[in-house]
């Protein structure tokens, strides 16, 4: 058939008109393909295939398309696998529009094409790899790129809400999709970021899928987050510090990651004294900002607190929490989430600590869970500044309390002895309960004194302290030395008989290894950890440190009234993110501890901010 030519300026005023091509209409050449003739057919193919295939072009055929979707059944897979390969994004808004009324009418359809069609959609939620090379240098212009990047996001955005509107199933569908194209953690960090940001985004519009979404992208940052533990991170930082960036660290060819050409030249990009230098603590502190920024935009409408908005999210935190935090040893970052939402609303942070509280005292739970539950407790309490004095009272009752019920029940009797398996959660408990002790001792007595005191008073650490399961032996060193600093001073117990005691009597634990006999005394027996140690991520950082309390050191007068001699801390304390910014004009963080007893008594944490023995990996 003859074809039709148009000028320019005709072609745009004009509308998209059925042009007769080689076969005639589309619908001729589909009807002879179904008789089996397929020449036409094949030139079809080979047209739409065309990388220089015109704007007019796609939209004269999309326009036919859209008319004749009826034909396109699963035996045409191939050719609208091809229609769902042009490349439609990147040209004209006509082009765009016109393909966004073809996906809707193909769906609505013939729904065996919706999987092929979303995944297209997903496909585009990571920035193109475009490389241009020009004498031997990699060309990108990634500010214009940038710029094109969000709109094209915003189209996709538009497409996926288009095919939901007409298929109804839609999100049951995409969820395996989005399973599927998630990047590996070692993509560049763009990449890493464009897809989470559009994940995040999708749950706006697909609020079903809100839960699952979550979930994936906590799973996807736990992973990231147990992969750099705090030690690591440490050491990249300092050897990046030491080598002054005069050359890219090690470290980058360790995990050999996508290289970011993009982000180089672009105003995104902070300077370098913001980026992480280990890569996947780099990687781990992007996403976590914009967990945080999301969690804030979704609780809050105008700048207005919606409590409605912030209760949802806050349910949908806590079941991925459940999940997927609290069997989780270790992990140091990732667990922010909770302690930021709850910084929102004090309703929130009584909500979870009365959640952890039932995980904790509930015997059906498995004895790990449990226990982590009252290190989480014990974590939260000490560390989140918006939690006031009154909620710290009234969990140090709860705690306390079930603590003398538990000594009433199995004080006598056989099981009445030290044993972690036995009394797991009775000695993370008992540790929660001193921890907080060691943050908020001087909140509790501020104000008034002699109430401040009669309040310790009335918990009976002494016969917590004095039990048979003995609880100071099971507890980390550093936390029992600083508990038993703290009750002496204020004469609520005195711990240090049964700390040498247990000292005398400590039997190391003896492991048979390939080479010989392996002696490890285990100074955390409860392989317990404090989730809510310094965050060490320098962007994301910054949203969490004005609800954080950092460790304080002991003041001169406190040490006045301490009556036993003073160990200086060791050198390795001098280094020590958690005292940073804290009281500069000391190094050593102060120690005490009787003559015979040479212990560690630093801060409840070392210089990773964690007491000293807690870190035992799995």
């Amino acid at each position: 058939g003859a074809v039709t030519m148009l000028g320019g300026d005709e072609f745009i005023s004009s509308p998209p008109r059925k042009t007769v091509r080689f076969g005639g209409t589309l619908t001729d050449i589909l009807l002879k393909y179904e008789k089996g003739e397929t020449t036409d057919f094949e030139l079809l193919k080979h047209q739409l295939s065309d990388p220089d295939i015109k704007d007019a072009q796609i939209i004269n055929w999309l326009h036919e398309f859209r008319a004749s979707v009826a034909y396109l059944t699963k035996e045409l897979e191939q050719l609208v696998s091809i229609l769902l390969k042009l490349p439609w994004l990147r040209r004209s808004r006509e082009v765009v529009e016109e393909y966004l009324g073809f996906l809707g009418n193909l769906v609505s359809a013939q729904t065996v094409h919706l999987r092929p069609c979303l995944r297209m959609i997903v496909l585009q939620f990571v920035p193109p790899r475009i490389t241009i090379r020009e004498d031997d240098v990699d060309i990108s212009d990634s500010d214009d790129d940038d710029e094109n990047l969000s709109k094209n996001f915003n189209t996709c955005h538009r497409a996926l809400q288009t095919v939901a509107r007409y298929v109804p199933s839609t999100p049951q569908f995409l969820m395996p999709i989005l399973v599927e194209n998630f990047p590996f953690i070692n993509k560049s960090e763009r990449t890493l970021e464009c897809y989470v940001h559009n994940l995040l985004r999708v749950t706006v519009y697909l609020p079903t899928l809100r839960l699952q979404i979550l979930e994936l992208i906590i799973e996807k940052l736990l992973k990231l987050d147990v992969s750099t533990p705090q030690q690591d991170i440490e050491d990249a930082e300092e050897t990046a510090n030491n080598s002054d960036n005069e050359e890219k660290s090690t470290e980058e060819g360790l995990f050999d990651m996508e290289e970011d050409e993009e982000r180089k030249g672009n105003k995104v990009v902070s300077s370098s004294t913001e980026r992480m230098a280990h890569p996947l603590a780099e990687r781990l502190d992007i996403l976590m900002t914009i967990l945080f920024s999301y969690i804030k935009d979704v609780c809050h409408v105008d700048g207005k607190l919606d409590i409605n908005n912030m209760k949802d999210l806050y349910r949908d935190l806590v079941s991925v929490f459940d999940k997927l935090i609290l069997p989780t040893h270790a992990s140091c970052h990732v667990q922010y989430f909770m302690f930021y939402i709850c910084s929102f609303k004090l309703g929130l942070a009584e909500a979870f600590l009365d959640h952890l509280w039932k995980k904790l005292h509930d015997p059906n739970n498995p004895s790990v869970i449990r226990q982590t539950a009252g290190s989480y407790i014990g974590s939260f309490l000490a560390r989140a500044k918006f939690i006031p004095v009154v909620t710290v009272k009234a969990c140090l009752d709860l705690l306390v309390n079930w603590l003398h019920k538990y000594i009433d029940n199995q004080d006598t009797g056989a099981n009445a002895y030290c044993d972690v398996a036995l009394h797991g959660p009775f000695y993370s408990t008992c540790q929660a309960v001193f921890y907080t002790l060691i943050f908020r001792h001087k909140q509790l007595l501020d104000g008034n004194l002699r109430k401040g005191l009669s309040y310790l008073q009335s918990l009976n650490f002494e016969r917590i302290v004095m039990c048979q399961l003995n609880p100071l032996k099971i507890c980390i060193p550093s936390v029992v030395n600083l508990f038993a600093a703290i009750t002496r001073k204020y004469q609520l117990v005195f711990c240090y008989t049964i700390i040498e005691r247990n000292n005398r009597q400590f039997i190391p634990v003896v492991r048979s290894g390939t080479g010989g006999d392996l002696v490890q005394t285990c100074t955390n027996p409860l392989d317990s950890f404090f989730p809510f140690d310094p965050y060490m991520l320098k962007r994301s950082k910054k949203t969490i440190d004005p609800f954080y309390q950092f460790w304080e050191e002991l003041s001169a007068e406190d040490l006045e009234n301490l009556k036993k001699p003073i160990k200086r801390g060791t050198s390795e304390d001098e280094d020590d993110d958690f005292l940073k910014g804290e009281t500069p004009q000391n190094d050593g963080v102060v120690g005490i501890a009787p003559n015979s007893y040479e212990s560690n008594t630093r801060s409840p944490v070392s210089s990773i901010g964690s007491p000293p023995d807690c870190y035992v990996p799995y």
